[in-house]
């Protein structure tokens, strides 16, 4: 029977804090200290937080509008080489390119190529779907669904040293400080 060895090392370091206001101003302390794989767990939407983990702008508005482009224009080649090219005919003396009569088609191509765009774009980018994630083995993180805050910086930060970054999460106020095991 083949038992897996665990790594010397845990998959991050996890702290938790006693409010919102404490954990928002923990992650710009950690940011400004210099670590930059960081993740923060509340148990509703803190605006303030993803400014203060660092977090860029969003690339989805982008690319929903290219895929809405896409869309459109795709709706609306097909129309035009359907009606003009592949197969004409010529109904009640219109011109075979008769643009106007392409505009509802090529309105729900566009609406629907930003739809699909926007869903598959958001999965792609937050990792979804993730049925298994290494902060779930901490016991404590089940409160993240309720009434915790949580702090995780990850092993694989180039500033991550053991016994160096728990002591600045502790120095942040955290009530406590956990190792994430992998």
């Amino acid at each position: 029977m083949f038992t897996e060895t665990p790594p010397s090392t845990p998959w991050g370091l996890m702290a938790e804090f006693p409010t919102a206001e404490a954990l928002v101003r923990a992650a710009e302390k950690t940011r400004d200290a210099g670590y930059r794989r960081i993740d923060g767990y509340s148990p509703f939407p803190i605006e303030e937080l993803t400014d203060a983990l660092g977090h860029p702008p969003s690339r989805l508005p982008w690319l929903v509008f290219l895929g809405g482009l896409a869309g459109g224009l795709g709706g609306y080649f097909l129309q035009w080489y359907t009606s003009g090219t592949s197969y004409p005919m010529n109904a009640g003396g219109r011109p075979l390119h008769s643009w106007v009569s392409f505009i509802p088609v090529t309105f729900e191509c566009t609406v629907l190529g930003a739809a699909l765009t926007a869903v598959f774009a958001m999965l792609g980018m937050n990792g979804l779907p993730q049925p298994y994630h290494p902060v779930f083995n901490v016991d404590r993180f089940d409160k993240a669904s309720q009434d915790g805050f949580f702090l995780c910086i990850r092993a694989v930060d180039p500033k991550f040293e053991l016994e160096g970054t728990r002591s600045f999460l502790n120095s942040l106020g955290a009530t406590a400080v956990m190792e994430v095991p992998h």
